[in-house]
């Protein structure tokens, strides 16, 4: 398995408390500045960002509980669990992926947008919660709470994305974390989207496949960006680094694809749609090497046409510069008052 840094290199390098207090001491200390440019599509993709923002509480999702119950329960079992396995991956690439980007990117308004993407994570974390609340007993929740932790191959793809993100600390690490990045949004999540765009396009759980819209939109956004950032540092090594990195690349992509097979499999043979997904996943890996500037690496088949269309319709779109689905509906708000930060319990 390819790792950049040594955990004997790692320590080297590491600052004791009164090294790193005398560097903020001795240093001068900027502020990010939106007047000026500091390329030419950073501030595009924050402005892309903003306009894109949603909410899962503006999704009325509960218009899906009679869908819900005329669905098989193979069906609700299956889709409830590639939610709960997009939950996973959100978590992690909110809390580890983005932040392991950051760290090591001196640019401050890419920090900014970098850190936008991380709190919409964190907002498509808490989407699939709140899809949970809606239709799902505590009891269910809980049990699948506990299936994310137990399943061998869930935790296996988490694994094999943390140990790009946890061993950051130099730029070839870096531009790995930014490769992984970039098949976390562009490839990995698309075993679990496949579902409920595959309901939706059938007029079922269509405020959910709503949701699953609005988070798809906002991935392709991220894989773009962040693969022009990746192609960008890649383009700063020597050749043979280049060689040697895009070599780490595709073996990375195949480590992933591997799992994600046993994974798409394990998931959906029972409603005999594992060969349909794994197509999917194949299509969705070759846009993420596009993304990182690489060739398209899998034969695929037609994808698909139901869920095809789920990723292309002009209403419900994720393409870049889109504007919200049509599904949305922003919240009507009140002006807060003193009272509204009462609480009896702190």
């Amino acid at each position: 398995m390819f790792c950049i840094v040594l955990e004997e290199e790692m320590s080297k390098k590491k600052l004791t408390r009164e090294e790193r207090i005398q560097n903020i001491n001795n240093s001068i200390h900027k502020a990010v500045n939106w007047d000026t440019e500091d390329d030419d599509f950073t501030q595009a993709f924050w402005d892309q960002n903003v306009k894109q923002f949603w909410l899962p509480e503006e999704v009325p999702i509960s218009k899906d509980i009679p869908s819900w119950a005329e669905l098989t329960e193979s069906e609700r079992i299956l889709y409830k669990r590639v939610l709960a396995g997009l939950t996973l991956l959100d978590t992690k690439q909110g809390n580890d992926g983005i932040p392991s980007m950051m760290d090591l990117t001196e640019n401050f308004q890419r920090k900014a947008v970098l850190s936008f993407m991380g709190t919409m994570e964190e907002i498509h974390a808490k989407s699939y919660s709140s899809i949970f609340t809606t239709l799902l007993s505590k009891h269910e929740i809980d049990d699948l709470f506990l299936w994310i932790e137990e399943e061998p191959l869930l935790q296996n793809k988490a694994k094999i994305v943390l140990r790009q993100y946890k061993n950051v600390e130099d730029p070839k690490s870096l531009y790995m974390s930014m490769a992984t990045s970039v098949f976390l949004e562009s490839f990995l999540f698309y075993s679990g989207f496949f579902f409920p765009l595959y309901l939706a396009g059938q007029g079922k759980m269509i405020a959910s496949g709503e949701i699953i819209s609005l988070i798809l939109r906002d991935e392709s956004l991220h894989g773009k960006y962040i693969g022009l950032l990746a192609q960008e540092k890649l383009r700063e090594f020597s050749y043979d680094d280049r060689n040697e990195l895009k070599d780490a690349v595709y073996r990375l992509l195949k480590e992933l694809m591997e799992n994600e097979e046993k994974y798409t499999r394990m998931l959906y043979e029972g409603l005999g749609l594992e060969d349909q997904v794994i197509n999917f996943l194949r299509y969705n890996a070759n846009s993420a090497l596009v993304n990182l500037g690489f060739e398209e690496f899998y034969k695929v088949e037609p994808v698909n046409a139901i869920v095809l269309n789920g990723l292309s319709t002009e209403t419900k779109t994720h393409d870049f510069f889109s504007t919200k689905g049509n599904g949305y509906q922003k919240g009507i708000y009140e002006d807060l008052e003193d009272e509204d930060f009462k609480f009896d319990n702190i």
